[in-house]
């Protein structure tokens, strides 16, 4: 990026000397006999710093410093001094300037002040950038809210979102992994390439190698033509590997050789291929534990744990209900065409007593239910969800007889879990500390014995 310094001094001689020495560093340099002149090369052409002398007939160099903020205020200004008005120049500072040094000159450390000044400015900009669309990103992906721990999170996304390395997300169910890790994709400097999500609880596990890295002909039964597998499409982008803890051990062997050593082949294949990928994971589990019963491997822990963010559950981020839900509001009225303007007091009373066990999901699904439902022009309680209308604080409680077969037990507890979480598998294996692949094996056992 080529930036323009506007040197400033009523010596033609210091201005010759000047621009020949940042012109030699790369800068464009303008320049100006005094401060009305330089005032008027600003408003022609945009400039990233002004070099100025302080000691100037007319307009000196704090008015100008002061008639540059009011034109625009990131345009850095170093100021130019005798030894003799240091404590003016530290004045200058005091109204906003970079730095000043003094006369005479020496070019090293003109050349060091101009560069960091330069620098400081490209880091302003950077960040205003990014904070823009850090909102854009907010407003798109719903993490939306105002407490401080959503906050913390947002701030941190700013700093790790540019930057390519592996990040692991923990959280329970629901607190909106997925959108953060989109958010974090769209901040990246792989955003104009693919975000490609992996739910390893969601893929049987013996589909879920060829899914990955996908599969040449012949490398099993059935397989006809060369696939190309998730890592395929990620490339130049992002891969979520979302639920990495359901993961295999074969898989779990692969995924460590993606990160140690970006490479792979596809099964059934010999030819190593590159994995130009920036990989983010997410679990919901205690990933240590499962570290600790030795179904996932620990080195491989150690190269996914580079950046560890953790996304609060709703329980947690009380303050941002109202907001959400009012989000969600507008959201649903938009998409069912119904003429809903808010919530009555009560049921905005519900919605902050409830403990949200099911998080975000949890609340986008209880607000959508109440959309479709309502009669009034505003949601009152009779159009939540019983357990909210009751409240019961986030929990339900099924009663046995003594006797009742194990098998009959787990399948209701499991049946009625799913329906407390409108069917997010993941989120009820969370509620009920099993894996989601257990729930997928149970239903398929009881749709058999149908």
């Amino acid at each position: 990026m080529l930036h323009t310094v506007l040197v400033v001094d009523d010596d033609a001689s210091n201005r010759t000397v000047l621009e020949r020495i940042l012109s030699r560093e790369g800068y464009s340099v303008q320049h100006a006999e005094n401060g009305r002149v330089a005032m008027e090369r600003l408003r022609a052409h945009p400039v990233d710093l002004v070099l100025t002398d302080l000691k100037m007939p007319g307009m000196s160099g704090i008015d100008l410093l002061r008639a540059v903020r009011t034109v625009d205020s990131d345009i850095e200004v170093v100021v130019m001094t005798a030894y003799g008005t240091v404590e003016t120049a530290v004045e200058a500072m005091k109204e906003g300037a970079y730095d000043f040094v003094a006369k005479p000159l020496k070019r090293l450390e003109l050349v060091t002040c101009v560069k960091k000044a330069l620098e400081k400015r490209n880091l302003q900009r950077e960040n205003r950038q990014l904070r823009a669309r850090l909102g854009d990103a907010t407003d798109g992906h719903q993490l939306i809210g105002r407490s401080d721990g959503l906050r913390t999170l947002l701030d941190e996304a700013e700093q790790v979102a540019p930057a390519d390395v592996t990040v692991l997300l923990t959280g329970e169910s629901g607190t909106g992994k997925g959108r953060f890790t989109r958010l974090l994709h769209d901040m990246s400097r792989r955003r104009a390439k693919r975000l490609v999500t992996v739910n390893c609880a969601a893929i049987p596990e013996n589909l879920l190698e060829s899914e990955l890295f996908g599969y040449e002909r012949g490398a099993f039964t059935g397989a006809t033509a060369r696939k190309e597998g998730r890592l395929d499409l990620a490339k130049g982008g992002t891969l979520f590997l979302d639920e990495i803890t359901e993961a295999s051990p074969a898989v779990q062997v692969k995924l460590l050789r993606i990160l140690q050593e970006g490479e792979y082949e596809r099964v059934g294949g010999t030819e190593t291929l590159h994995a130009d990928i920036r990989v983010i994971a997410a679990t919901n589990r205690d990933i240590e534990a499962e570290i600790q019963k030795g179904t996932f491997r620990e080195d491989l822990y150690y190269r996914l744990n580079v950046i560890r963010m953790h996304v609060p559950p709703l329980r947690e981020r009380s303050d941002d209900v109202p907001l959400l839900a009012n989000h969600f509001l507008a959201q649903f009225v938009a998409k069912n065409n119904k003429s809903v303007s808010g919530f009555t007091p009560e049921a905005l009373d519900a919605l902050a007593a409830w403990k949200w066990p099911g998080n975000v999901r949890e609340l986008e699904n209880a607000i959508e239910r109440a959309v479709v439902l309502c009669r009034d022009d505003r949601i009152g309680l009779e159009d939540l969800p019983a357990p909210m209308r009751q409240g019961k604080g986030g929990k339900q409680r099924l009663t046995f007889e003594v006797g009742t077969p194990i098998k009959t037990i787990e399948r209701r507890m499991i049946q009625e879990t799913l329906k407390l979480t409108d069917g997010d598998k993941g989120l009820a294996a969370s509620l009920l500390g099993i894996t989601a692949r257990t729930i997928y094996r149970r239903e398929a056992e009881w749709e058999a014995d149908e």
